[in-house]
């Protein structure tokens, strides 16, 4: 059966893990087609795996299956679980990283947040039958994530996994933008390569805002306006903009945001206007 398992990991591609996950997959099932999402979350950074993921999780088919290892607490009581949403199945540790995407999905769909656990279903993957025979205290990756997907991706029902939960993890930490009249106060969600800054603050928080009066504070440093496209300023020249993934981004044309301002992951950004 030829079905979407997507990987999105802290592990980097130096040694090797990512392509002993694919294998492990591809020995179960060798017809799935397997897509990296990124494998370069900075190690151990729930919070920035789940901003990530929910991001890209939006492009890809219903019916794929969506496999997230960002676990600090591997090899400890931590559950590993499995989530289904229609056709959609998330499997991950139950720490948080899984917070953004099920969030995102409930407001796909527009169901109220009072029906949510209603239509989600998960488990805790605790049935060995459906994992490498041999399972390391150190890589749940390789030994029980991935052949849980790869089972998946054959059509194994999803209660045939595990005990039904309803408590998994929720991340607070992803709910740390809000708004109050007209100031917002959020924080970077993500530095990517080029070293634009990426917060948490969406594009539909800025709803009612004059653009053009919009002011931003970070670090100590203000930066007067939302533009429309990096071209807008001259290069060198810091501005903030609504980035692609639809959040407001801090950027320096042709050049780093992050390096030229001082700014870090989980930097507080003001926005007023």
């Amino acid at each position: 059966m030829n079905r979407v398992i997507t990987l999105t990991t802290d592990f980097g591609l130096s040694d090797g893990f990512v392509g002993m996950m694919k294998g492990v997959i591809l020995g179960i099932n060798p017809h799935a087609t397997i897509v990296d999402i990124t494998h370069d979350i900075a190690p151990q950074n729930i919070a920035q795996g789940a901003f990530l993921f929910a991001n890209a999780v939006k492009y890809f088919p219903a019916n794929a299956i969506h496999v997230v290892v960002v676990d600090p607490g591997v090899g400890s009581a931590r559950r590993p679980i499995a989530i289904q949403i229609g056709e959609t199945i998330f499997v991950a540790p139950d720490n948080g990283v899984l917070t953004l995407a099920i969030r995102d999905w409930k407001l796909e769909i527009q169901s109220p947040i009072s029906n949510l656990q209603s239509q989600v279903r998960a488990v805790h993957l605790n049935r060995p039958e459906y994992w490498l025979p041999r399972v390391s205290n150190t890589f749940h990756g390789r030994d029980l994530f991935a052949p849980v997907a790869a089972h998946l991706s054959l059509g194994v029902p999803l209660e045939a996994l595990g005990e039904p939960i309803g408590d998994w993890v929720r991340l607070s930490q992803c709910a740390a933008s809000w708004r109050a009249g007209n100031e917002i106060v959020g924080r970077v969600a993500h530095i990517d390569r080029f070293g634009n800054v990426i917060t948490d603050v969406g594009e539909e928080m800025l709803a009612g805002m004059d653009r053009a009066r919009i002011v931003v504070m970070i670090r100590g440093k203000t930066i007067r306006s939302v533009k429309a496209a990096y071209s807008t300023v001259a290069a060198g020249e810091p501005l903030a903009l609504v980035g692609s993934s639809g959040h407001l981004e801090i950027a320096v044309r042709e050049g780093s945001a992050a390096r030229l301002l001082g700014i870090q992951f989980g930097d507080e950004v003001v926005v007023s206007a």
